[in-house]
C-alpha cells in the first residue's frame, strides 16, 4: 500500500467526494483526518473505518479550528504528507440583488478562506519535512460566471489564484500543489441545485453527474508518484487522456 503511514487531512469527509476519498485513502493505508462539521455524520464514518481513521469537528472558515486538527495530526504522528481542501458550499444560490449579504460572506470564508488556512496551518511543518502534497478541489465555476452563483464563482476564481500563488512560492521544496476540476457530481450539492432552477446546471438530469468515487479515484491518482508528470498543474476530469490514466470510464 503506497500510502501505507502517510497522514492525510480531508476536508468535506463527512459525504460526498470527502466521504469517498476518505475511505479509498485509508483502504490505502493512510491515516485520514476526516475534518467537517458534522459531528454525527464523522462519527458514522470514522467507525465505519475504525483504526487510523480520526474525527476531527472543524469549521474550516475557523483559523483555530485549523489550529487543532493540525496540533491533533502532530501529536499522533508528527507529520503531515497530504491536505485535500474539498469543503464547499453552493449557498446562498441567489441573485446578487436578492442575496443575503451574510451568506454570501460565508461562502466565501468556507470556499476560499477554509482553503487558505488550511494552507496556511500545513505548508510550515511540509516545508520543515521537505515533502508533500497540497490538492484544491477547483470548478469550472472559476472561469464561467452562471446566474445565481456569484459568490461560488467568485470562491472558486479566487481559489484558482490562492493554487497558483501556493504554487509559485513553494517552487522547489520537494511541496507538490495542484488542483482537481471534476465538473459535475452526483451529490447533494448537485441537488440542491436541480432544486434551485437557477441557470443552466440545474437542467442537467441527475443521472448524468459522475458519480462521487470518480474524483475521489483521481486524487488518490494525484497523490501517487505516477502522476508525478501532473505537479503543480490543474487537473480536469472532462479531459478523456486524464479519465484514461485514471482507470476511469
Amino acid at each position: 500500500m503506497i500510502f501505507k503511514d502517510k497522514t492525510v487531512i480531508i476536508t468535506g469527509a463527512s459525504r460526498g467526494i470527502g466521504f469517498e476519498t476518505a475511505k479509498l485513502f485509508h483502504s490505502a493505508g493512510a491515516r485520514v483526518y476526516l475534518v467537517a462539521r458534522s459531528h454525527e455524520d464523522l462519527t458514522v464514518l470514522s467507525k465505519s473505518l475504525g483504526r487510523n481513521a480520526v474525527k476531527c469537528i472543524c469549521d474550516v472558515s475557523k483559523i483555530e479550528d485549523w489550529k487543532n486538527v493540525v496540533s491533533q495530526a502532530l501529536k499522533d504522528t508528527g507529520r503531515i504528507d497530504i491536505l485535500i481542501n474539498n469543503a464547499g458550499t453552493i449557498d446562498p444560490i441567489s441573485t446578487i440583488f436578492d442575496t443575503n449579504p451574510e451568506d454570501w460572506s460565508k461562502s466565501i470564508d468556507i470556499n476560499l478562506k477554509g482553503a487558505f488556512y488550511g494552507c496556511y496551518t500545513v505548508i510550515p511543518i511540509m516545508r520543515e519535512q521537505k515533502s508533500g502534497c497540497i490538492i484544491n478541489i477547483g470548478s469550472g465555476a472559476a472561469y464561467n460566471p452562471l446566474e445565481g452563483w456569484s459568490h461560488y464563482c467568485v470562491s472558486k476564481a479566487g481559489l484558482s489564484m490562492l493554487t497558483r500563488s501556493v504554487k509559485l512560492e513553494l517552487k522547489g521544496t520537494g511541496i507538490r500543489v495542484m488542483s482537481l476540476s471534476p465538473g459535475t457530481v452526483a451529490t447533494k450539492m448537485q441537488r440542491r441545485i436541480k432544486e434551485s432552477g437557477i441557470n443552466p446546471i440545474s437542467k442537467i438530469d441527475f443521472s448524468e453527474h459522475i458519480p462521487a468515487i470518480w474524483p475521489a479515484k483521481t486524487l488518490l491518482w494525484m497523490c501517487s508518484p505516477i502522476s508525478s508528470d501532473f505537479t503543480n498543474k490543474e487537473i480536469s476530469l472532462r479531459e478523456t487522456a486524464i479519465r484514461k490514466m485514471v482507470g476511469l470510464p
